[in-house]
């Protein structure tokens, strides 16, 4: 019931289904139980029967019975003649219950129908002596219900009940597609939205719509584009900034080695950390300059063929023999063989990325731990990256947002360490480009452990 699709066509299904019951029961309830009487009117009964007691009258018996014949071949109107003593006068079979309901219309001027026999019906006249006799005949009728569990009309009830049903249930399927089409179609464009396409905009079919979706499209386009001059505003900022630093700090550096030679022996530990802090500033622009392409997509990269275990293991390598420096260490504790395709520069930069920080975070002594499996099944496989550091951890609040731009973690340790709080964001955008997830969890006894997942594209191993 998660579908509100599923939801309308269901609630006005069920709706539909209710009232036709409804009416279906109330008809089986209101319905009379007898046919009515189909034939001549009660003034054509009066006349039948005058004729009938003169023409008996007048010609007998036998003149009676041929009078009745010519009637029932005429009207279909099966009839016979009672006198005042209930004696059957045109030597025809009477029905059941003819004679009672014969001796009760004898004593009325109107017609009498019998109420255990269907299409019966009685009428007395009286001849030019004086005597009374009365008619009764068995009206035309349609043809009784064919055997079976329903009668006919029973039968046909449940057929215009099925077919009422087929009906609505088509209506209400169309009706409920109608409704919800036009949310399918705003549920893609926003799914092509949140993926990075600032170009996805509701198309005119539902932007010329008067009613609340049609407003709700149009706000979407709106919203859209306020977005994307947004985004496209500040990706210009942090590109022209970043470009524009790259001047004065080239000239920082020359004047910092001019500095240094002509500088005092007192005076060296000062231009040191100068040049230290030159050199983080200038990192900073490097990997802002870095994730204002990523950013940008992958357009005018080159894709290639990409061997996982091999892209680690290098990785592993220049970040180890940086960590020695620091009395840490980085080694890869598993490798299965396979590979993926995609941009080799970007995936190269979101391990070391992601290594690097836990170089950085990991405690002394200790070292950072790289493993590479495959996962998944025959329809989909996945290469699963996991770097696991000793340090301590990360809040439960900040581990969804260590992968923004520019967001550090709040504590003593951060501070001192003193990050760019770009290199982990670096590494999303770039895993997110080659269709994959980057995610962090604590570990159970300490550190942080950081997860990459990518589509296995090529499951061959290759080299570079």
């Amino acid at each position: 019931m998660r579908s509100l699709f599923l939801k309308i066509f269901l609630w006005f299904g069920l709706a539909l289904l209710l009232v036709n019951l409804g009416l279906f029961v109330m008809f089986l309830l209101t319905a009379p139980r007898n046919r009515p009487l189909r034939g001549p009117s009660a003034a054509a009964l009066g006349i039948y029967a005058q004729t009938a007691a003169d023409t008996f009258e007048r010609d007998g018996k036998s003149g009676l019975s041929d009078y009745l014949s010519r009637v029932e071949s005429a009207s279909g109107v099966r009839a016979v003649v009672f006198n005042e003593n209930g004696e059957e006068l045109s030597g025809r079979a009477a029905p059941m219950g003819a004679r009672e309901l014969a001796s009760k219309a004898s004593q009325s001027t109107r017609p009498n129908f019998s109420a255990t026999e269907r299409d019966l019906a009685a009428f007395m006249a009286r001849s030019a002596s004086g005597r009374p006799y009365t008619l009764v005949a068995g009206m035309p009728g349609p043809p009784p219900p064919p055997p079976g569990p329903f009668g006919l009309e029973m039968g046909r009830s449940v057929q215009h009940l099925l077919l009422a049903l087929f009906i609505g249930a088509a209506l209400c399927y169309w009706l409920a597609r109608y409704l919800t089409a036009p949310i399918v179609k705003l549920r893609a464009t926003t799914r092509e939205l949140a993926d990075g396409n600032f170009n996805a905009r509701v198309g005119p079919e539902l932007t010329r719509q008067k009613d609340e979706i049609g407003h709700l499209g149009r706000d979407f386009n709106l919203m859209a584009e306020r977005i994307e001059s947004l985004v496209m505003a500040e990706r210009r900022l942090l590109a022209d900034i970043s470009h524009e630093l790259r001047s004065p700090l080239a000239r920082q550096r020359v004047a910092i080695a001019i500095a240094r030679r002509r500088a005092t022996p007192e005076a060296a530990s000062a231009i040191d950390r100068i040049e230290s802090e030159a050199e983080s500033v200038n990192e900073m622009l490097s990997q802002v300059l870095t994730l204002s392409r990523f950013e940008s997509g992958t357009d005018g990269l080159r894709t290639t063929a990409i061997d996982l275990p091999a892209l680690l293991e290098k990785v592993a390598d220049d970040a180890d023999f940086e960590a020695k420096g620091r009395d840490r260490s980085v080694r890869v504790t598993e490798s299965e063989p396979c590979a993926t395709t995609g941009v080799f520069e970007l995936l190269r930069s979101a391990v070391e990325n992601v290594v690097r920080n836990a170089v950085h975070y990991t405690a002394e002594g200790t070292e950072v731990e790289l493993a590479l499996r495959c996962e998944g099944g025959e329809a989909e496989k996945y290469a699963v990256i996991r770097v696991r550091d000793h340090g301590a951890g990360v809040p439960d609040e900040a581990i969804e947002k260590i992968f923004r731009p520019f967001y550090r973690v709040e504590d003593a340790r951060d501070r001192e360490t003193g990050g760019t709080g770009l290199g982990l964001a670096i590494a999303a955008r770039a895993v997110r480009l080659h269709g994959g997830t980057i995610q962090a969890a604590n570990a159970p006894d300490g550190g942080l452990m950081v997860e990459i997942r990518l589509p296995i594209k090529l499951p061959i191993k290759l080299n570079f």
